[in-house]
């Protein structure tokens, strides 16, 4: 493929009619914002919004080994996850460095003949602008597990329903147990009329859900959502509102908070890595390391920062002290919800700490006044 031909999702006409700003991203053409960010950022807040995901990379993993397949390649203890659950994790490399975060939701168990072994099926759900690297580094090291990864991408168009009024909406389309589905899980069901894997996993920090379902069932699918939202005030949301709604939940993105030059406990998100599980994987000495370190002498810590003022920061800005740079801002951006500018940043240790004093963003040589908070943000009133 040429940097010129863009993919395009299941989706891409009804996009266009609505009049979507669209944007390369990861080598797909998809929707920017549909009006105003801020209006569909909002929606999602105190209404719901209806996103097209479908760039996401799924691959699936099935055969006798596919749990022990996952637990060697992942961090995470991917054998413990129950069926019908889902778990966020990472793929690292040898040194501890992350490839990518990922989903992987267990789907099913097929019981063993009398002539071969009990097989499992998981579904790995990738960043697209990792989704060939993590394929590829899967396929690699199932070498010598009974499991078959399998390239599942043009299998399915992704949407989510993402806000306070999505459990309504979703239940007026489908009899599938909502109340009884836990976030961080998933069923098969129906939505209007349309065989999906129901997820209740998002990530704009409120309460959603994912649908997974063919490709040629997207537009009908989106437009029943549509219609069932419109008492709601749902509204299609681009990759815009999701990124601003994401980093008010305090949630990375790789390439930002997430770089093969980081491990999970560098990100403060050692808690994926499990030590304890079964058998050995992937980046497990580096990462013993990298936890230790992380425990006694962290080099940088990632923070958020709320401006004072009204400039933005953005990506690679320095984050300054007493006029020395004692970090980098990798996510910034305007808060709808905060009414102020938002950042994360890694910053040195001995700045880490909520309340610390001095702390400002360089902005074109400016050194603009920030105050140092936990994250996230922002957190939704279950």
């Amino acid at each position: 493929m040429s940097s010129t031909e863009l993919r395009h999702t299941a989706l891409d006409a009804v996009h266009r009619a609505l009049g979507a700003t669209m944007t390369d991203f990861a080598g797909w053409d998809m929707p920017l914002r549909y009006g105003s960010e801020r209006d569909e950022h909002v929606a999602v807040r105190t209404r719901a919004g209806l996103f097209d995901l479908s760039h996401m990379g799924e691959i699936t993993v099935t055969g006798p080994d596919a749990a022990a397949l996952l637990n060697h390649a992942l961090v995470g203890d991917i054998a413990s996850v129950g069926l019908g659950r889902a778990r966020y994790t990472m793929i690292c490399q040898a040194d501890g460095g992350i490839l990518d975060d990922l989903i992987v939701y267990r789907l099913g168990e097929t019981e063993a003949a009398a002539s071969e072994a009990a097989s499992s099926t998981y579904l790995v759900v990738a960043n697209a602008s990792n989704a060939q690297v993590v394929l590829d580094t899967l396929t690699e090291r199932a070498a010598g597990f009974d499991a078959e990864v399998r390239d599942d991408r043009d299998a399915y168009a992704l949407l989510a329903v993402q806000g306070p009024e999505s459990p309504a909406i979703l239940k007026s389309l489908t009899d599938a147990d909502l109340d009884g589905l836990k976030y961080y899980a998933g069923l098969p069901g129906t939505v209007a009329g349309v065989p999906a894997l129901i997820a209740r996993t998002g990530y704009t920090g409120e309460d959603g859900f994912e649908l997974f379902v063919k490709p040629e069932h997207a537009v009908e699918l989106w437009q029943a959502l549509t219609k069932a939202g419109e008492a709601s005030g749902l509204v299609a949301c681009g990759l815009s509102c999701r990124d601003t709604l994401r980093l008010e939940a305090g949630m990375p993105l790789y390439g930002h908070e997430l770089t093969r030059e980081l491990t999970p406990f560098d990100a403060g998100l050692g808690r994926v890595v499990k030590f304890g599980k079964d058998g050995d994987f992937v980046g497990r000495a580096a990462l013993a390391e990298a936890a230790e370190r992380a425990d006694q002498n962290p080099p940088r810590v990632l923070v958020g920062l709320i401006a004072e003022g009204r400039r933005v920061p953005r990506a690679g800005y320095a984050v300054v002290a007493g006029g020395e740079v004692i970090g980098e801002v990798t996510s910034g951006a305007p808060s709808p919800t905060l009414g102020a500018p938002i950042a994360m940043a890694y910053v040195d240790a001995a700045y880490a700490a909520p309340g610390t004093e001095g702390v400002g963003v360089d902005i074109r040589g400016s050194h603009e006044p920030y105050r140092v908070v936990a994250l996230p943000f922002y957190k939704r009133q279950k």
